[in-house]
């Protein structure tokens, strides 16, 4: 699976794209045909505080998984994403499971 990591104005560090690659490798083990995951990184500027948002899509055949997560760090953000992610994909399976 490819990782593509796009962070919108401000540039996100190595250990940031190591710790995203790494968590979204593991999506793997749920469904092994998944061809591509973009993760977008966002800052929000919402009075004093600084929240990071993490969007990822992860391309499936036929369809396209999307969450949106808001945390106070981008690690917090990307582990919740990934969390929701490994339920739609567990969700996904059973549809095709069910479809043949």
């Amino acid at each position: 699976m490819r990782v593509r990591t796009e962070a919108v104005q401000f540039k996100a560090d190595q250990k940031l794209i190591e710790h995203i690659d790494k968590k979204l490798q593991k999506m793997d083990q749920f469904f092994d045909r998944i061809i591509e995951a973009k993760v977008t990184l966002k800052l929000e500027n919402s009075g004093q505080v600084k929240d990071k948002i993490a969007e990822v899509q992860l391309s499936v055949p036929g369809d396209v998984l999307i969450v949106k997560e808001t945390s106070k760090t981008f690690e917090a953000s990307i582990d919740t994403a990934v969390d929701v992610l490994k339920r739609q994909l567990i969700k996904y399976k059973e549809r095709l499971r069910r479809a043949s």
